[in-house]
């Protein structure tokens, strides 16, 4: 997936005070969606250093951490190790490069992670194919930000273009909204960002 190189080199230094409170907004922000989650499974898909998912254990059956870093899964496990949680597990994979793994979700959430993908399209579609049926993909990112100008990253999305796009994937029920606001968020840029649900 896009920029594995780059987060390997950051990972021990990727913790940021600014970083552990956009996580805290996102999984907040996330919980709003989640009904009767305590018997399902989720993923945290790209989840760096787990800063999402750690804050949304209690809340499902299990969870699983996939990103393409070993190193900042190796964080995640350390962080796994530390609270004594018997529900989570990790997982190094790339959606873009390898074959579907043998994975079902019944959430699957992505906290400023579509950004980073070249071929989003593919990877929503994939993801499509490990939900079960009726399940829930949660994206949180940045609205589409025409000041941010990047080489390695999309500048953020439109949310009825990407609905349409995941309409046609076969993605149901979307409904999204902005919910943060803030300074110098994305790429030195004030910026907004927004969650999007969409079914199975």
């Amino acid at each position: 997936m896009g920029n594995t190189d780059k987060f390997d080199m950051i990972a021990n230094r990727y913790d940021t005070t600014e970083r552990v409170q956009i996580a805290k907004v996102s999984s907040d922000a996330i919980k709003e969606y989640l009904v009767d989650t305590k018997s399902k499974a989720a993923i945290d898909f790209g989840c760096g250093t787990g800063l999402v998912g750690i804050n949304l254990l209690n809340e499902f059956r299990s969870m699983l951490f996939l990103d393409t870093s070993q190193n900042m899964l190796n964080i995640v496990d350390q962080k796994i190790f530390d609270s004594n949680a018997l529900n989570a597990s990790t997982l190094c994979f790339d959606f873009e490069a390898s074959i579907q793994p043998s994975i079902r979700a019944d959430y699957i959430f992505m906290a400023q992670v579509l950004l980073h993908i070249q071929d989003f399209e593919s990877v929503l579609s994939k993801l499509y194919d490990i939900l079960n049926f009726e399940a829930h993909l949660l994206i949180v990112d940045f609205d589409k930000n025409d000041e941010v100008a990047s080489d390695i990253v999309h500048n953020g999305f439109d949310q009825e273009q990407l609905k349409e796009i995941m309409s046609k994937i076969g993605y149901k029920d979307i409904q999204s909204k902005t919910f943060y606001t803030g300074s110098k968020l994305f790429m030195g840029q004030d910026a907004s960002l927004f969650i999007l649900d969409a079914k199975k």
